[in-house]
């Protein structure tokens, strides 16, 4: 939602661009940049992207996200477009700060401007990390609760195999295909395999080493 009490950096671009107005900008690149200042900074709106923002750039920064993260519920899609518009306003500051030092090269005068601009980055990234944490805590319980019915869906196909009954995954509630439970009960047992294999050629002793185990314990 948006803030109905206009913060210092609003009141500034918003005062700049009267004054530019008033004085009537003559050139193609005045006009622009007056229209530009009149403008809120948004870091706060409701919508991610403002009219003088590339819509192009913002999908494509969107997708990079949603590449990432792969959504795969309601929950995940929303916390993946939070994820995605904060980071566009977290990427907008820097911009801001620039936009404010062309219009005045005065640092001392912009001291409060940029604080304000300071404490929205701060906002801005702890919202960030928290919609991140949040995102990646869910998509981690989905994932392990998935293996888990994996698994218990390969143990099935294999007694149903042991027993030469056709084995159907959604008598059993399942959403799995069978082709996918048949990789995952291979997989299970090349890793069991794989751990005989590593006791016996990693950590188990030796036969002089054991022997001089039980010398040594007296047993």
């Amino acid at each position: 939602m948006t803030n109905p009490t206009p913060d210092p950096v609003s009141r500034y671009l918003a005062n700049r661009a009267n004054a530019l107005l008033s004085t009537g900008p003559r050139t193609d690149s005045g006009k622009q940049r007056s229209s530009l200042n009149a403008l809120r900074h948004g870091l706060t709106a409701a919508s991610a992207v403002l009219p003088s923002e590339d819509r192009a750039a913002y999908d494509a920064h969107c997708r990079q996200f949603f590449d990432e993260y792969q959504p795969a519920t309601p929950t995940e899609t929303q916390l993946t477009q939070e994820l995605a518009d904060t980071a566009w306003r977290l990427n907008r500051i820097p911009f801001l700060e620039a936009e404010l030092f062309s219009q005045n090269p005065n640092p001392q005068s912009l001291t409060p401007l940029l604080a304000t601009l300071g404490l929205h980055y701060q906002r801005l990234s702890r919202q960030f990390q928290k919609t991140v944490d949040h995102l990646r805590e869910i998509q981690s319980e989905r994932r392990h609760e998935q293996e888990r019915e994996l698994k218990r869906a390969a143990a099935l196909l294999e007694l149903h195999k042991h027993k030469g009954i056709p084995y159907d995954p959604a008598q059993d509630g399942f959403v799995f295909s069978k082709d996918q439970i048949e990789a995952c009960s291979q997989r299970l047992m090349r890793l069991n395999q794989s751990r005989q294999f590593e006791y016996v050629l990693f950590q188990m002793q030796p036969p002089s080493q054991r022997e001089a185990a039980r010398a040594h314990t007296g047993a």
